[in-house]
């Protein structure tokens, strides 16, 4: 009995024992990593945002962009460049070639032609054979006969179709003086409208005279009548010169055209019999202003200009009359061309083949180095290397513009 006593009592004492031993924590128990947690490792797709809705507030500024740093100090080398850049000067020769039935000759390259400047070859830098937008300013002759002026008034309609839509025009009558009817601007219904109102009469014959050594009717010898019996003292028609100043005309036009864009084709169209009397400007004058702004001067003679006795005699300079026609020597000096036609037809006709002929020339251009006072003129010479042909070109030009005051 006292033996089972004692077993009992050290199955108590080893059961506590073996409860205290795994109540208590094992160190190295806990060093071991909790098993992980299941997860999905499929990647979600991505949601795609919705379409942003219609907002009327201006978008966000961007960001105003860093101050550019300061230009550094420029070395001797682009110094001497800068200098070599304004002691030279770029010059533009249009060309128009023909053959000798008068018809324009395309397919050209740059190594058919050859330029001189004052007898010296140059070398040509640019080359293209593109058509250029005009900048046109048309001058109308309202002091020719009325017969002239009627027939001019009747093909000016087709003055204007024969522009495109990315030329620009300006229009100029003149008689004994010169007026401005329409500001550069691209062909519009009121450029139509300008021209239905130009109805202004030529002058016809003159005044009167009676008596007097420009009255008598009859000839004489040392102021006696050779036939006393005839009547003395008749009343007879005096010629009336009056003025015609076709040179200020030309020159209002071109100190406009020199404020045209650079990349537009300048040039004057002149719709005349080319007489010219009473200017304040003289030929010399307005040439300058003209070869100074790379303008060609164009012309459509009508009246008795166009006639081909008459045009020739007209190149005559009578004394105290002025020049016959001048406009030859204008398109002469300039690049440009002169068309004589009398009929209406021909007239149409002349406006479609000098605008053409004003878009669709070679383009030269070339270096001219300063080699003396900015204002001394140049003379330029255009050749073509093919037999047969014909070049118009300007004769030369003024290296700079001209200063106001020159």
């Amino acid at each position: 009995m006292h033996r089972a006593a004692s077993w009992a009592w050290w199955l108590i004492l080893l059961t506590a024992m073996a409860a205290g031993q795994s109540s208590t924590p094992d160190p190295a128990q806990d060093q071991l990593p909790s098993a992980p947690t299941p997860q999905n490792n499929i990647p979600k797709p991505a949601s795609v945002p919705p379409p942003p809705a219609p907002t009327l507030a201006p978008p966000p500024e961007e960001p105003a962009p860093a101050a550019p740093a300061p230009p550094s100090q420029p070395n001797e080398r682009d110094q001497m460049m800068y200098t070599m850049r304004v002691q030279t000067n770029f010059v533009v020769v249009p060309v128009t070639i023909k053959d000798y039935k008068g018809h324009l000759v395309e397919g050209l390259r740059k190594d058919d032609f050859a330029v001189l400047e004052d007898g010296v070859e140059q070398k040509i830098r640019f080359f293209t054979s593109d058509p250029f937008p005009l900048s046109a300013a048309v001058v109308l002759d309202v002091g020719v006969p009325d017969s002239v002026l009627r027939k001019v008034n009747e093909t000016l309609p087709a003055l204007a179709a024969a522009f495109s839509q990315f030329d620009e025009l300006a229009l100029y009558t003149f008689g004994d003086t010169v007026r401005k009817e329409h500001d550069f601007s691209a062909v519009t219904d009121r450029y139509a409208t300008v021209i239905k109102r130009l109805k202004k009469q030529g002058q016809e014959g003159g005044a009167p005279v009676a008596g007097g050594p420009l009255g008598q009717s009859s000839p004489s010898v040392n102021g006696k009548p050779i036939d006393a019996s005839a009547p003395q003292g008749g009343l007879v028609y005096v010629p009336y010169r009056e003025p015609h100043v076709l040179n200020d005309a030309i020159l209002a036009a071109a100190q406009d055209l020199a404020t045209r864009p650079k990349e537009r084709r300048k040039l004057i169209f002149v719709i005349s019999d080319g007489k010219e009397t009473g200017s304040h400007a003289n030929y010399a004058q307005v040439l300058k202003v003209l070869l100074s702004n790379s303008v060609s001067v164009y012309g459509v003679a009508v009246g008795d200009s166009s006639l081909p006795v008459i045009r020739d005699l007209d190149k005559l300079n009578v004394p105290r009359s002025g020049y016959g026609n001048i406009l030859p020597r204008y398109a002469k000096s300039t690049g440009g061309d002169v068309f004589a036609e009398f009929d209406s037809n021909a007239i149409e006709n002349a406006y479609a083949h000098a605008t053409e002929q004003a878009r669709n020339q070679y383009t030269l251009g070339y270096n001219a180095k300063s080699t003396g006072p900015s204002n001394t003129y140049r003379t330029i010479e255009v050749i073509v290397h093919r037999p047969g042909l014909r070049v118009h070109a300007k004769d030369g030009y003024y290296p700079l513009p001209i200063a106001s005051g020159q």
